[in-house]
């Protein structure tokens, strides 16, 4: 006999080892993420860390006005005359982070430092080819396109898992 909680549940492959379990629940109900692991992998810290992220705000300024800006919304972070601001799909922020404190608190989120004065979301590549000198350049899923320096080409593909 099937219950009602399977009824609402969905099995998900990923890859050999691992499923994804959805399941639909009743609005009374508190949502939650549950992981089920031997032991805590890179690929399941990397899943912890993105949930967490999920509720993850920051202010931007514009036009002397304040916002909470959804991390999961920016595209990239970049650094210009002192300044950093926050790209999203097609407003830009002013946020008052240093550049290397958003790579602090970021970086075991979905988010990488691709050059000096930039930390990209790479959960916004649409694809990456590779450009003069080394470098790669980044097409967003909005289509502006990043400079990965070439310094940082080998950390991203290890963090994309390509060669």
């Amino acid at each position: 006999m099937i219950t009602e909680s399977l009824k609402n549940s969905t099995m998900i492959p990923i890859g050999a080892a691992m499923k994804v379990r959805l399941e639909r629940i009743k609005k009374t109900e508190e949502e939650h993420v549950l992981i089920r692991c031997y032991s805590i992998s890179d690929e399941v810290t990397e899943i912890m860390n993105f949930v967490k992220s999920k509720d993850d705000v920051l202010l931007g300024y514009e036009n002397s006005q304040i916002f909470h800006i959804s991390l999961r919304d920016i595209y990239y972070f970049e650094g210009v005359d002192n300044k950093v601001f926050a790209y999203l799909e097609h407003t830009v922020y002013e946020t008052k982070s240093k550049l290397y404190e958003l790579e602090e608190l970021y970086d075991n989120r979905q988010f990488f430092r691709c050059s000096k004065s930039s930390i990209i979301n790479l959960l916004k590549i649409d694809c990456i080819k590779p450009a003069l000198n080394g470098r790669f350049t980044a097409k967003l899923l909005n289509g502006e396109q990043v400079i990965i320096s070439r310094q940082y080409v080998p950390a991203l593909k290890k963090k994309l898992q390509i060669s």
